[in-house]
């Protein structure tokens, strides 16, 4: 199960490079050969910057308060406060990568509390993947729960209208999240609480070499989560607490900071995605995904939409399904059957969602393996049943 740590990463992350790059190429080859418009692509750039500056520098943060060590001493704390106890300790994992997902996006839980789950479980001598598998699958679909969990979600949002309101994305999506992340929480119990033993052994706490900036990163990172739902631009908030950070470990520890902490790939991926969607949509893509995804607003058509998004997103990946599939949304109730599709049904094939390659990414570095054939099955029986119980919602 648990083998000596490797010590490096999957090529995941290059992997992803490489394909931003292709897409890059073949978007530039659709704007010089006019297949799209200046215009369009000056309107996608307009649109995508606080997208992807809001990634950039909540993933700075996370990174940083993640190298302060503030992730390992809230696992240690919640271990403490289980009190050995196993079945409370695991729902407050669960909670714990709820929130994680919810406020810092679903990519933070898979990188940075993945690592942390397995070491806390491997220091209390208990088997890892449970709890791993709880980041994984709640860092998909408790990614319904706001704007700023799903690069997907700041999207939806924008089309929305209204800018990345909080109050009006839990009105239209509340009541599905909360299905999804229930069904996750009662199928990932059933397949895997009873495994583990009732309690488990003390373990000493994490070593943090410097208090002071531990501090000032639990202080930054708590403020940031409800400045990000106040309904400011999600940029504006997550730039001011990436500055902060950097300023005190340019203070306090100048070597952890570096153009590592940067998402290279997934921006180069993303813009790239950006800008050859917006090619196909130029050249008509929209038509064949309208007889796809079909039209109205009635229960049938919603589980429809919500069904081809998530194949889709399975088939591809999720953001790529996405943006293929949000100009024949059309409504409010349709876009959130999308959202649905694409952010909870990814789960089945490993490529769905970047989260999950990260996820894998970390496991291989701590040294636990997992079997993809584990992470299918328990996808398989997950997909479905949210996107047959969390559509109903948008209809009732």
């Amino acid at each position: 199960m648990v083998r000596t740590a490797r010590g490096v990463l999957h090529s995941g992350a290059v992997t992803l490079a490489i394909i931003g790059g292709v897409l890059w190429i073949l978007g530039i080859v659709a704007l010089l050969t006019g297949a799209l418009p200046a215009s369009d692509a000056l309107a996608v750039a307009d649109r995508v910057w606080p997208i992807l500056l809001f990634v950039v520098a909540v993933t700075i943060v996370a990174e940083l308060a993640s190298k302060a060590g503030l992730f390992d001493v809230v696992a240690a704390w919640l271990a403490k406060l289980a009190r050995g106890r196993t079945a409370l300790l695991w729902v407050l994992v669960v909670a714990l990568a709820t929130v994680a997902t919810a406020f810092l996006s679903l990519d933070t839980t898979a990188v940075l509390l993945t690592p942390v789950v397995v070491a806390m479980a491997v220091a209390r001598r208990m088997d890892p993947l449970p709890f791993a598998f709880v980041t994984v699958v709640l860092a998909n679909t408790a990614s319904l729960v706001l704007p700023v969990s799903n690069l997907t979600n700041l999207l939806a949002s924008e089309a929305l209208g209204g800018g990345h309101d909080p109050v009006a994305f839990l009105a239209l999506l509340g009541p599905s999240a909360l299905i999804a992340i229930a069904v996750s929480v009662i199928v990932l119990a059933v397949v895997f609480l009873r495994r583990l033993p009732k309690t488990y052994p003390d373990a000493a706490a994490p070593t943090v070499s410097d208090r002071a900036l531990l501090r000032i990163s639990g202080v930054v990172t708590v403020a940031l989560l409800p400045l990000l739902v106040i309904g400011l631009e999600p940029w504006m908030p997550a730039v001011a607490a990436a500055a902060v950070l950097i300023a005190v470990f340019a203070w306090r520890a100048p070597r952890v900071l570096g153009v590592r902490l940067v998402p290279w790939s997934l921006l180069v991926f993303a813009g790239g995605l950006f800008l050859a969607v917006g090619a196909l949509e130029a050249i008509g893509i929209g038509q064949v995904t309208s007889v796809l995804a079909g039209t109205g607003d009635d229960l049938v058509s919603l589980w429809q939409l919500a069904g081809v998004g998530a194949l889709a997103a399975n088939g591809i990946n999720n953001l790529p399904a996405y943006l293929a599939l949000e100009s024949v949304a059309g409504s409010p109730m349709r876009l959130a059957a999308l959202l649905i599709g694409v952010n909870a049904g990814p789960i089945v094939t490993p490529w769905a969602s970047l989260a999950t390659l990260l996820w894998h990414d970390r496991l291989v570095a701590a040294g636990v393996e997992v079997r993809w054939s584990r992470f299918v099955l328990l996808g398989a029986v997950i997909a479905p049943l949210i996107l047959l119980l969390g559509v109903l919602p948008l209809v009732g």
